[in-house]
């Protein structure tokens, strides 16, 4: 982060300051100001994604093979 902050919070906390909405939060935004430092301003809109990609990219292959195993319920009203 800009101000280091964030990674003294996660040095104190441990895996509960990775969690995945803060940690992917984190991720985006280191992503996004080395890519700012490396391209210019263009870099704040690539540079979020290109350093999650692997994140996202699991998130969705993981997702589609639990609904691949689990059989979906409809509620009744």
């Amino acid at each position: 982060m800009v101000y280091g902050v964030y990674e003294k919070l996660i040095e104190f906390a441990g895996a509960g300051a990775t969690v995945p909405l803060t940690g992917f939060g984190n991720l985006l935004a280191k992503g996004a100001i080395e890519k700012v430092q490396q391209d210019g301003f263009i870099g704040a809109f690539t540079g979020g994604t290109a350093a999650a990609a692997g994140g996202i990219s699991a998130a969705i292959f993981f997702g589609y093979i639990a609904s691949l195993v689990t059989k979906p319920k409809i509620k009744k009203q």
